[in-house]
């Protein structure tokens, strides 16, 4: 078995091994030809298993990786007939961790077999008030733990609200982090960099994809990085909140620790006061209860806790993170929903809401705008500018890291350099100097030419000896600029159609639509799109916009009314679905010889080319790219047919801020139809002319500029 286990492990993970500890390997290999090993649905045992252990050795690059590899072991294993029957009970020799089944409901609680004399009315009584006291403390302890679970999943420290300031040590003010370097799967990210965060400034982490900002965060989330306090709280928004039965509003209570122990203990408290109350209408009280207290010290530890629930402001806690839900969209009456009720997005939502309750000593976003409308995002503006603490945010979204940064820190060429400013400040004082290094560099070179010129026509020279001997001198002592190395240029080169069918392209008339057993999201439609429309279509979250989009590609049917789509018009469409949906054990190339069969390799790569994937980019494994490039491909892929007409749902989510640049370029020159769902106010004012405002039930032309629909939203909310 540890044979063929040995084989299948070599196989799948190839020459990355190479590079692991031999004990490591060995661990990992015996604990998948284990025979009581289960690997799982999809490679989920596995994952649970091995996930961190792979990702920590350098096996595989990231959790994303990671699950694909599991899910190959598991196939492969598979053939190999070593999957065996998921069993009843795991055996105890299987690989274990901790908080495996935390997020489970909790298994019903046998009635209890008392085994005695028959019990008095009294005593049962005592009984089921002790009973339902047990119950109330472990359903408290389940919810105060649920944050702490989810965070020792993500291998970070926990971390909940702080209202004793840092007890193990002096108040967090700057963090200086010096010479520290980040390497995942064997290569080096950040190399050798040096940063200081001072306190109460507001962060723009900026760079292109792929060069480490996402490890940079987890790292620092970890505490990897020295210089780091080790009081300090930090915590990461990265992942969305586990779904079960807890409501949002208590979800994000449940990070109050001590308010919930203090509250905890009020309950056990005001119990016990009970118990003596009863006892002593009965005649049957000696004064004191369970644990030898008596009326006065229960009296005098409630007056204790009351004052710290006040001073505390425990009074205020659910107002204040009803108000952060609320803000982030969130009614009263999906307040009071389960977890497990909400799609991913809605729950990074909740991550976020409590990541702000919590206010730690540094915050980390990243893309903290991707899931949110355009009221949540201007909220969450508005709620960052007034941050009291320091916080680091990635976000691909221009105007919303200039209306919340101080500073930029930018990650390029393995090195992290700050500015300060927001990030249009960044752009021009970036540009000064790259100029004002090329000025350097072009002097440099001048003189130093000049010098070297003058050297080999004398070097022979007796007479000018002396001259070239302090040429020689002044040359090495004038050291080399170095030449600026510009990233290279990203690429949206959409195709433009061979054709251009005439009016009309696609119109609605009267069109109305309801999703079956649910209401009517639109009524009496009326519009059209033609090759020279640039329209963006903004609203909040879950009005319709989407489906909107269905109804022009055809991917839904109106209710009623009447669609008309050219015969000969062509369409594609961008979302978050397509780039989800590409094969990740395939490589850029290989998808697009799949999906366009008997077209050329060249003319696939010239494709691919055209979006800026290119070279060895296209060789790579699917799953080794990064969200901005896989987007990239999934631009290539819908756009070879040559398409009159573009919709892109949310296209900017995973591009970082160069990227959008290009596809912002790339659609000025595209001669066809642009239709865009996005909040992105830099791509909608650069790409497109005109808005279209959705709201209940209908859609209509927006007249004034994406500022002017800020202002209307900011007004009315």
């Amino acid at each position: 078995m540890v044979d063929v286990a040995s084989t299948v492990v070599h196989e799948v993970l190839g020459q990355k091994l190479q590079e692991v500890d031999a004990p490591i390997v060995s661990y990992i290999i015996n604990v998948l030809a284990d025979d009581d090993f289960d690997f799982g649905e999809d490679g989920d045992g596995a994952f649970d298993a091995l996930g961190e252990l792979l990702v920590d050795s350098g096996c595989v690059q990231d959790y994303e990786e990671c699950r694909y590899v599991c899910n190959k072991l598991s196939e492969r294993f598979g053939k190999h007939g070593l999957v065996k029957p998921k069993q009843a009970v795991r055996s105890l020799a299987t690989p274990m961790r901790m908080f495996d089944g935390m997020d489970d409901e909790a298994p019903k609680k046998q009635p209890e077999v008392f085994d005695g004399p028959l019990l008095s009315e009294r005593d049962r009584a005592k009984l089921e008030r002790k009973k339902r006291k047990d119950e109330r403390q472990r359903e408290a302890q389940y919810q105060m733990h649920l944050a702490e679970m989810e965070a020792v999943k993500a291998g970070m420290p926990v971390v909940y609200v702080n209202h004793g300031g840092n007890d193990n040590g002096p108040a967090i003010r700057d963090i200086h982090m010096e010479n520290f370097t980040i390497s995942v799967g064997g290569k080096d990210l950040i190399q050798d960099a040096s940063v200081t965060l001072s306190f109460g400034r507001h962060y723009g982490l900026v760079g292109r994809n792929g060069t480490g900002k996402t490890s940079f965060l987890r790292h620092m989330a970890m505490h990897a990085i020295d210089g780091i306090p080790k009081n300090c709280q930090i915590l990461h928004v990265e992942q969305e909140v586990t779904g079960d039965d807890t409501t949002p509003l208590q979800c994000v209570l449940n990070s109050d620790v001590e308010r919930l122990k203090l509250l905890e203990e009020e309950a056990r408290l005001l119990s016990l006061q009970r118990d003596l109350e009863y006892e002593a209408e009965t005649g049957k009280s000696n004064g004191k209860v369970n644990g030898g207290m008596d009326k006065t010290e229960i009296s005098n530890k409630l007056q204790q806790i009351y004052k710290r629930l006040e001073f505390i402001d425990a009074d205020s806690a659910e107002s204040r993170a009803a108000s952060i839900l609320a803000g982030l969209s969130f009614t009263t009456e999906m307040q009071k929903k389960p977890t497990k009720a909400f799609s991913g997005g809605w729950r990074m939502r909740i991550s976020l809401a409590r990541a702000l309750f919590v206010e730690p000593d540094l915050l980390l976003l990243d893309e903290p705008t991707n899931h949110l409308d355009l009221h949540a995002v201007l909220w969450l503006e508005s709620y960052l500018v007034k941050w009291p603490k320091t916080f680091i945010v990635v976000s691909h979204a221009r105007e919303f890291l200039n209306t919340v940064v101080t500073d930029i820190l930018h990650l390029h060429g393995k090195q992290l350099t700050s500015y300060k400013g927001d990030y249009d400040t960044f752009e021009r004082t970036k540009v000064e100097q790259l100029q004002n290094q090329q000025k350097a560099f072009e002097a440099n070179e001048k003189a130093r030419a000049h010098m070297q010129a003058f050297i080999d026509k004398f070097r022979y020279n007796a007479k000018r000896a002396s001259l070239v001997q302090s040429r020689i001198k002044a040359l090495d002592r004038m050291g080399i600029v170095d030449a600026i190395i510009n990233d290279p240029d990203y690429k949206f080169d959409f195709p433009t159609p061979d054709d251009r069918p005439g009016p009309p392209i696609i119109s609605f008339s009267d069109v109305s639509f309801g999703y079956p057993g649910g209401p009517i999201l639109f009524k009496n439609l009326n519009f059209g799109i033609d090759l020279d429309s640039r329209i963006a279509m903004v609203g909040p979250n879950g009005i319709g916009k989407s489906t909107i989009l269905k109804l022009i590609s055809g991917d839904l049917q109106p209710t009623s009314g009447t669609v008309f789509r050219s015969a000969k018009v062509r369409m594609a469409v961008f979302s978050q679905h397509h780039v989800d949906g590409l094969d990740l054990s395939s490589n850029p190339l290989l998808y697009m010889m799949r999906c366009y069969p008997g077209v050329p390799e060249q003319k696939l790569r010239a494709h691919l080319g055209s979006f800026g994937v290119t070279g060895n980019l296209a060789l790579q494994p699917m799953y080794t790219l990064s969200g901005g490039q896989k987007s990239r491909v999934a631009f290539a892929k819908i756009t070879f047919k040559k398409p009159h007409i573009i919709l892109l749902d949310e296209p900017s989510n995973h591009l970082d801020l160069d990227a959008v640049e290009a596809l912002i370029q790339g659609l000025v020159i595209f001669q066809g139809g642009v239709l865009m769902v996005s909040h992105d106010e830099h791509l909608i004012a650069g790409s497109v002319g005109e808005l279209w405002a959705v709201s209940e039930s209908r859609v209509a032309p927006f007249s004034g500029t994406f500022q002017d629909y800020k202002k209307k939203l900011k007004a009315s909310g």
